[in-house]
């Protein structure tokens, strides 16, 4: 065996860095921040405020949900390599849908009612209103949000008419664990990182021709988000396939944080997808030396807070929060929107998850029984022949 083969042999490690350990790393409370940095960027239209911050046309929440889909794709395309397809797809339901219908229900139950009641002073016609809480639940229950007001509520507040615009990114989201649902079916793609990374570059060169290809959807807006969000995915899957030969050291992580953001200030239109690899990159690598508390290693509320905070920003803004300003108005928010995520993660998350990996645990244990008692079979089989052979 020559010498490169021995550097690349993923029995002996990266050629550099080190792996990502899945019970010691930061990805916790890095998603929490962007979970945050999602509520700090809607306060601005949700309090009226112009002019929110920008880096390459794009706002904080927009590179906050960037980096959910750089971990996202490193993380799914993990599980998917380790599941079969089945329990796969059931995981990724589980670990999504509960949650978002909680959500959608508290929506329809306690936050609507309150703005509806706060707006008209009765809840006379709450029910029957145009876009009313049964067709709010079962319209967007499929994660596909198809309106975001309920009886026309929120209202008198500087961003009237939706509750909930968290929630657009999470239909998209589960497009790409069907994607990759899909490439991991063929044996190519599981054992080489070229395909993965083809599949990362063709996503960016469409990005690069949206025109071309918003003529030949009829602009569907739907295929705009999907090729904004899909290369951040596929860059964290691509990060996912190298990880054998390309493990995680400081230098090429300051030096993916620091090509990303040359890339998305410097190449207009598609630099900011050209640049989600090193985004993956840098973002995975700094939860490798940022450390978490051990509370928010055990406990994951960004999804929690990331499918409230809007909806606790509107209800501020129904009684006139708004007007505090974007400091206070933030705040406050956050500090709101925490218990709410803590129950999402304590009562729902949590204990459906668990529900489903004892599930998976069983099946485990019942099929390695099975194995076992197959086995102890053809022992006393072959141990039965030898006898018979014996006495003959």
């Amino acid at each position: 065996m020559s010498s490169k083969r021995r550097v690349c042999d993923p029995a002996r490690g990266p050629w550099f860095g080190i792996l990502l350990d899945p019970r010691h790393n930061s990805l916790n409370l890095i998603r929490l921040a962007l979970a945050f940095a999602v509520l700090v960027h809607h306060s601005w239209p949700l309090t009226g405020q112009p002019d929110e911050l920008r880096f390459a046309g794009d706002t904080l929440g927009g590179w906050a949900v960037a980096g959910f889909f750089g971990i996202s794709g490193y993380l799914i395309t993990s599980s998917r390599w380790s599941n079969a397809l089945g329990p796969y797809l059931v995981n990724r339901i589980a670990r999504l849908m509960p949650a978002f219908w909680v959500c959608l229900g508290l929506m329809a139950l306690l936050f609507a009612p309150i703005g509806y009641l706060a707006a008209k002073g009765t809840l006379d016609g709450y029910l029957t209103s145009a876009h009313s809480p049964l067709n709010f639940l079962i319209s967007n229950g499929m994660l596909q949000m198809r309106f975001y007001d309920i009886a026309g509520t929120p209202l008198d507040v500087p961003y009237a008419g939706a509750w909930n615009g968290s929630l657009w990114s999470l239909y998209y989201e589960f497009l790409c664990y069907l994607i990759v649902a899909a490439l991991g079916t063929f044996a190519i793609v599981r054992r080489s990182p070229w395909p993965m990374t083809l599949g990362f570059v063709v996503a960016v060169f469409a990005q690069a021709n949206i025109d071309r290809i918003n003529r030949l959807t009829n602009d569907n807006f739907d295929v705009v988000l999907m090729l904004k969000l899909l290369p951040f995915f596929l860059g964290g899957a691509v990060i996912f396939m190298w990880k054998d030969r390309v493990g995680f050291h400081w230098i090429p992580g300051s030096l993916s944080l620091i090509a990303a953001f040359a890339i998305a200030s410097l190449v207009p239109g598609w630099g900011v997808q050209a640049s989600a690899l090193f985004v993956a990159y840098g973002v995975i690598w700094l939860s490798t030396v940022v450390r978490q508390p051990q509370l928010i290693a055990k406990n994951d509320i960004s999804y929690g807070i990331y499918i409230y905070a809007f909806a606790v920003q509107q209800l501020l803004a129904v009684f006139g929060a708004h007007e505090w300003g974007l400091l206070w108005f933030s705040l406050a928010a956050a500090v709101i929107t925490v218990p709410f995520a803590a129950a999402s993660w304590l009562f729902v998350e949590r204990p459906v998850m668990r529900r489903v990996r004892g599930k998976k645990k069983l099946n485990t244990a019942l099929q390695r029984g099975k194995l076992a008692e197959a086995r102890a079979s053809d022992q006393a089989e072959t141990l039965n022949l030898a006898t018979e052979k014996r006495a003959h």
